[in-house]
């Protein structure tokens, strides 16, 4: 049971990486490119490095959500199925 519990957890923490890097990058990027161009127009307004940023987060979520949901459930599904074939 024990190296079953530890496969789960490299599993999960695996997951929990490969799920958040489509959000996390969007994010990078935009504010990269806004940041780009606040420096090149010197124009240092917040909102115009936020309000990008959270589009394209948002953006990236609606893309890559149905792929990020179904990644969670298979995962989900195999801690099930291991949870329920070490049951006595």
């Amino acid at each position: 049971m024990s190296g079953a519990l530890l496969h789960l957890t490299r599993e999960a923490l695996l997951l929990a990486l490969v799920v958040s890097a489509p959000p996390l990058l969007a994010a990078f990027a935009s504010g990269l490119v806004s940041g780009l161009l606040q420096a090149i127009t010197q124009v240092q307004e917040p909102a115009l490095g936020a309000v990008p940023r959270i589009a394209a987060v948002l953006a990236a979520l609606l893309l890559a959500g149905p792929w990020m949901s179904g990644q969670v459930a298979a995962f989900a599904a195999e801690a099930l199925a291991l949870a329920a074939g070490a049951a006595p």
